[in-house]
């Protein structure tokens, strides 16, 4: 059944800095820091949340339907999600406004910097609300970073539906104080961060992975742990899902929308969290060696356990 992805589209620029930020940037000066990276390589790649966890999920034989904006220059965008036969009905394009655009600087330790001009996502919340025909195909969501007043709007919107959703704040998160961070979660049914998000959650809310993971309406808690894998947490009770080794390390860009991708999908089709969580491992490993967050392919280990 159908999948509720509601994030950002947007156009990613995607730049590769050969050294180390770390070697550029003084610690003790970063009160006046200007710097500038040369960076031989440049590449635009189609991007944003939204996109990229609707293309692993197209990938994996799901059935995303995407809610999101695109601005005047969304065509191709549009288009290219329609040919993977995703449901487009939920995407406003905004005849005023740019589509959303990423300028990411990459460095040889896949650290990165990223410059975020919004767009036409800060108009996501005027998206009109799913007709009762395709609320009711709706079997999950998740709530990935797109607008504020999005993301919130989102969230009341498919719990009042009574579609259970991924709760997924990444770069977003710090856009909402405890009180609302406390109501979104107490929507949810599950919640996804990584381990930085996690502790800055804690902050806001008071509650560890651990607390949160006894709410009665939550499901679980994941938070993921780059190559070392995933704490799952349930009922307050953690099991470690461990990382899967990629076969590169090209680009990191868009890993953990494709292990969201892969989350999706196991939780769709009632699969436990746990496997989930492993499938998305493994998607997250298959996109970091491939460039561009919307290239990669299954291979045969995913196969296997999509047969299994």
């Amino acid at each position: 059944m159908p999948a509720l992805i509601c994030g950002s589209l947007a156009f990613d620029t995607i730049t590769t800095f050969p050294g180390r930020f770390a070697d550029q940037i003084l610690s003790d000066q970063v009160h006046i820091l200007n710097v500038s990276f040369l960076v031989p390589t440049l590449r635009r790649e189609f991007g944003g949340c939204a996109g990229n966890i609707a293309y692993t999920l197209h990938r994996l034989g799901g059935a995303p339907v995407v809610m999101a904006a695109l601005g005047s220059d969304g065509a191709d965008y549009l288009a290219r999600m329609q040919g993977w036969g995703a449901d487009t009905s939920l995407v406003r394009v905004d005849p005023d406004l740019h589509t959303a655009q990423a300028i990411i600087i990459t460095d040889r330790d896949n650290n990165q910097i990223t410059a975020f001009h919004p767009g036409a996502m800060t108009h996501a919340h005027l998206i009109d609300d799913p007709t009762p025909a395709l609320a009711a195909t709706l079997r999950i969501g998740i709530v990935a970073p797109d607008g504020r007043d999005a993301m919130w709007k989102h969230a009341h919107r498919m719990h009042a539906l009574g579609i259970p959703f991924v709760f997924d704040p990444g770069q977003q998160l710090p856009q909402f104080n405890g009180d609302e961070h406390r109501e979104i979660l107490g929507l949810a049914s599950w919640v996804a961060v990584n381990d930085y998000e996690a502790r800055m959650l804690e902050e806001r809310t008071g509650e560890s992975p651990q607390a949160l993971s006894r709410r009665p309406n939550l499901r679980g808690v994941v938070v993921t742990l780059a190559a070392e894998g995933c704490e799952v947490w349930v009922r307050g009770q953690r099991q470690a899902v461990p990382g899967v080794q990629a076969t590169g390390v090209i680009d990191p860009t868009g890993c953990g929308d494709a292990f969201r991708g892969g989350l999706l999908y196991g939780l769709e089709r009632g699969w436990s969290l746990e496997r989930s969580v492993a499938l998305g491992n493994r998607m997250g490993a298959l996109k970091i060696a491939q460039r561009g967050p919307q290239h990669h392919e299954l291979d045969d280990a995913v196969r296997a356990e999509l047969a299994r």
